[in-house]
């Protein structure tokens, strides 16, 4: 009897493959029933006619092939809401029976994603139906007995590919509101769409719309228009009409510019705008004063409006991948806060144009960059006399009165190419020792002008990859569409042929690397777009499939960065410009050309960007040649302001864009480091310079140094520096002794190794959380250091317990690959990092075994083991089955922090993989990997195991390759 009272029952993911007769007549009170996500093959017609009192059915993600003669369900003369989405009912056969119209009352019903060729007969008698969802199914034409639905309210047709037109019939859906029309080959609209007045929600991307019905502003209702992925190449007018529009969606189209009269638009709260051709935008746009998303990436903006700081409500902002330079792209990045306070500033002082371009030279060690260097300056009869302060502008930023040595690692400096112009050269020279890996990245950013140097005399074509291509995958991961100018040193120890024979060779052998690595790309795009062409219940059928499991929004994601990858490749601008110091015609042609490509507006739209006075003033103030000190505390620098004009209020701003543009360091969002500006970064990459020595007797040069060391105190020394080469360790006073005459306080001290800490250069190692050290030394430890290979191996890692007892654990590992570079000293970094989340850690050069709380993790690195081998980095722990939620929880932390690092390489491939627990158990040395996608999507509903491909009699544990709850972001997106 009180089963008979039961008025909802759910039955999702249970793996039901039918429902036995009797349960329908013992449960005969029924009005809700959910069967989804079971393996029903067929329809449970013999239950089903004994639940007559049924309102809602849902049999959606099941294996239905057919639905019989319909009977059954026409017998259920209540149903009200039916879904039956995401079978096979197109599959074979004859399709949906006709008796599916006898469902008099029926209000929604859900056919999506079925492969449907037709609809059922009789479809028009549904007078009730409300809601008609007919998605991604095979429809060849719009369905003409849908026109005859005179009540429905929201359609959706999306996906169907061949639809190609709407009907002019399609007036006569006047109650319809929400129409979802996305992928289905629309090329234009009828104008009796215009009619349907009651219309608030209208999906036409991914068709090939070029225009919009003359009519269209009748739509006096729409609330969201989505017109994306179109082909319009000017803004539709019509759209102006719309008073209760809410959302636009205009991206991926052509367009080049914006109506004056957007502003009418008053209600509107998003607008997608990206990936057009937008140069400029009107000055109306900032009296939108409820938009909250503004995106704009991908168009060809070099300045805002005025007054853009109105748009004080926009909290989701997309700027990057424009020419911008009024604000400058450093500060539109930061957000409408910052680009408010510019252009207060910019009111307040006349604006200041003063083009500088940052220079890099980069290259193996002995490619010549430093005589290169030299040889460009000198033709400009700027003489490098580093003592002296008539040094003019070839005196390295913030140096007066010290001599500087060749190749002794990363320098920086200024050189005024044109004085005439004012045109500044701000130069890096990085070094071309592995040795400062962990800093060298820090070096390359946008908008500069990278010179890649090659010694012809040296080059051999084998080596071409270690001279030339390591380094071009290597900046074009860090800096996608950089712009990079080839130069051939020692022209004059080769031969004519020979220099001619080299130069073609690096010409081709960077065409042949460019075309392997986007035809790759192309082949990924391509196994996306198969993949989003299946059902996604085909793709979570079986673990063979490609992108198993992973939602169609992950794969789009995925595909928009490969798309990313594929327009920005590196700008090779011409072939090997060979270069000879003893050549002043090569030493002309080589100045002349970097002129003429940093003057190019296309090209370095940056150089020409406008600064606030009182901005520029300012950064001359924090180099004078009076401020010479390491670091200016919040409040120098705020005096310095005031000399410049700028109010304490205002300051934060400029500085900000000043750490933006690489100008010095300032870290508004940490504790301590806030309270101070590194104004003088010449003296600070001296700094790093000194903790990517490895020659031992530089370092003992630097300690014994003061001539009352004793003999006691300097063999203490020698074991510091034997310890640090080996281990990566050394005291605080250690540190202090080498970085003399750097720093001289312990304050100084205490700064700089909290900023060498935030770099991810060391970690203290023996830091108490809460309370100081009570005069114990501090140790410090470089991971870049560590030379043992492997750490010291705790018990647990052999799967035993502390009391040696064995255990059956259950192992988690995600593994990141890199097939075409791993980013130079990122594992150093990533080490230093993870600190904080880990306890009891012990590290090796590849490897880090640690705790969290009481659950162990391991870290670890693996080169590339072959030419066609990716390197890899996994973060693995184990727990047994029922605590593997301890495991999730350990290894999550250390996945977030590995995600936000890599943000800093948006030009990186690289991809995320759950290793298979059951291969691991095995030792299996090619475990299968389940996508990484998965672990921002949450576990299937019903789903408890996983058959693993590489075994198939072998179930994995759905715990073991979903987390308890989702990560934030896909691990693989950008």
């Amino acid at each position: 009897a009180a089963l008979g009272e039961l008025e909802a029952l759910n039955l999702s993911g249970r793996g039901l493959e039918e429902l036995p007769e009797e349960v329908g007549a013992a449960l005969s009170g029924l009005r809700v029933l959910s069967l989804r996500r079971n393996r029903l093959g067929r329809l449970p017609a013999a239950a089903l006619r004994h639940l007559g009192r049924l309102a809602e059915l849902d049999l959606s993600h099941n294996r239905l092939r057919g639905l019989g003669d319909g009977g059954a369900l026409a017998g259920l003369r209540g149903l009200r809401k039916l879904s039956l989405s995401h079978n096979e009912l197109g599959a074979e056969g004859p399709g949906l029976p006709p008796r599916l119209a006898e469902l008099g009352r029926l209000e929604e019903l859900d056919l999506s994603f079925n492969r449907l060729r037709r609809l059922p007969e009789g479809l028009s008698r549904l007078r009730h139906l409300r809601a008609l969802d007919v998605d991604h199914n095979l429809l060849p034409s719009f369905p003409a007995p849908l026109l005859e639905l005179v009540a429905l309210e929201e359609l959706d047709c999306s996906g169907n590919r061949h639809l190609g037109a709407l009907p002019e019939g399609i007036a006569a859906l006047r109650c319809l509101k929400i129409l979802w029309l996305s992928g289905t080959g629309l090329a234009a609209l009828p104008e009796s769409l215009c009619q349907l007045s009651a219309l608030e929600s209208l999906m036409l991307d991914g068709n090939r719309l070029r225009a919009l019905p003359a009519g269209f502003g009748s739509l006096q209702r729409l609330k969201m228009l989505n017109l994306s992925s179109n082909l319009l190449g000017e803004f539709p007018a019509a759209i102006l009409a719309l008073p209760s529009l809410e959302e636009l969606y205009l991206s991926r189209n052509q367009l080049t510019l914006l109506p004056p009269r957007l502003c009418q638009l008053r209600q509107l709260r998003t607008l997608w705008l990206d990936n057009n051709r937008i140069r400029y935008l009107p000055d109306s746009i900032v009296l939108l004063h409820s938009l909250e998303e503004l995106v704009l990436q991908g168009n060809q903006i070099a300045i805002l409006p005025e007054g853009f700081g109105q748009l004080s409500r926009v909290t989701l902002w997309k700027i990057k991948d424009n020419p911008l330079i009024q604000p400058p792209y450093e500060v539109c990045m930061k957000g409408i806060p910052y680009i408010a306070a510019y252009q207060q500033e910019l009111a307040h002082s006349q604006p200041a144009l003063k083009p500088r371009l940052k220079l890099v030279l980069m290259g193996l060690k002995d490619a010549g960059k430093t005589l290169l260097r030299r040889c460009l300056m000198e033709e400009d009869g700027q003489r490098e006399d580093m003592g002296s302060l008539e040094a003019g502008s070839t005196q390295p930023r913030g140096f007066h009165g010290q001599q500087q040595d060749i190749g002794r690692g990363i320098e920086v400096m200024d050189w005024t190419a044109d004085a005439e112009r004012g045109l500044t050269f701000i130069v890096y020279e990085l070094a071309g020792d592995p040795s400062y890996d962990v800093i060298q990245s820090f070096f390359l950013s946008p908008g500069a002008l990278y010179v890649l140097v090659v010694n012809l005399s040296a080059y051999v074509p084998q080596h071409f990859y270690a001279s030339v291509g390591y380094f071009l995958h290597w900046l074009g991961s860090k800096v996608p569409h950089a712009v990079v100018c080839m130069v051939g040193t020692h022209a004059d120890l080769c031969a004519e042929r020979e220099l001619e024979e080299k130069c073609l060779d690096i010409h081709h052998q960077i065409a042949q690397q460019e075309k392997r690595d986007a035809e790759g790309l192309q082949s990924l795009v391509q196994q996306v777009d198969e993949a989003l062409g299946q059902d996604f219940d085909l793709r979570c059928s079986s673990p063979h499939a490609a992108f198993y499991g992973v939602s169609d929004k992950n794969l789009r994601r995925k595909k928009a960065q490969f798309q990313y990858l594929l327009n920005h490749r590196p700008q090779i601008l011409s072939p090997v410009l060979p270069f000879s110091c003893q050549d002043r015609c090569q030493v002309r042609r080589l100045r002349d050309k970097l002129l003429s490509v940093a003057e190019h507006r296309d090209i370095f739209p940056n150089l020409h960007r406008v600064l606030p006075k009182s901005w520029q003033v300012l950064e001359e103030l924090h180099f004078q040649p009076q401020a010479q000190q390491l670091w200016l505390s919040w409040w120098d620098s705020a005096r310095l302001g005031l000399q410049a004009g700028l109010t304490e209020d205002r300051l934060q701003s400029a500085l900000s864009y000043l750490h933006e543009s690489g100008k010095l360091l300032y870290f508004e969002e940490h504790l301590t480091l806030r309270e101070y500006v590194f104004h003088n970064l010449p003296r600070l990459i001296d700094i790093l310079n000194v903790f990517c020595q490895r020659d031992a007797t530089v370092l003992l040069q630097k300690l014994l140094s003061d001539t009352h060391i004793d003999e006691l105190r300097a063999t203490q020394l020698h074991h510091y520096v034997e310890g640090f080469l080996l281990h990566g360790l050394l005291p605080a006073h250690v540190i202090r002794l080498l970085l003399k005459p750097h720093i001289q306080s312990r304050e100084d001290l205490q700064l700089i190794l909290e900023l060498l800490e935030k770099m991810g250069l060391c970690y203290c190692v023996n830091k108490p959380k809460c309370k100081p050290l009570n005069g114990a030394a501090a140790w410090y430890k470089f991971p870049c250091y560590v030379k043992n290979e492997v750490p010291h191996a705790e018990a647990w890692i052999n799967g035993a317990n502390l009391s040696g007892q064995s255990f059956v654990v259950e192992q988690l590992q995600i593994e990141y690959s890199f097939p075409f570079i791993f980013p130079p000293g990122l594992f150093a970094r990533y080490s230093v990092q993870i600190n904080s989340h880990v306890v009891q850690r012990s590290d090796g050069k590849y490897q880090i075994y640690a705790y969290r709380g009481k659950v162990p993790v391991v870290v670890s690195y693996r080169p590339a083991r072959g030419a066609l081998q990716p390197d890899t980095l996994s973060i693995a722990s184990h727990a047994s089955l029922p605590n593997i939620w301890t495991a999730w929880q350990a290894i999550t932390p250390l996945v977030e922090e590995l995600n936000v690092l890599l943000q800093e390489w948006p030009g990186l491939y690289y991809t995320v993989h759950v290793l298979c627990s059951k291969c691991l158990k095995r030792g299996s040395p090619n475990p299968h990997t389940f996508p990484g996608e998965l672990l921002s999507q949450p576990r299937p509903e019903g789903l408890t195991e996983i058959i693993c491909p590489k075994n198939g009699s072998e179930r994995v544990n759905v715990a073991l390759v979903y987390p308890p709850t989702p990560t934030v972001i896909s691990p693989c997106s950008k």
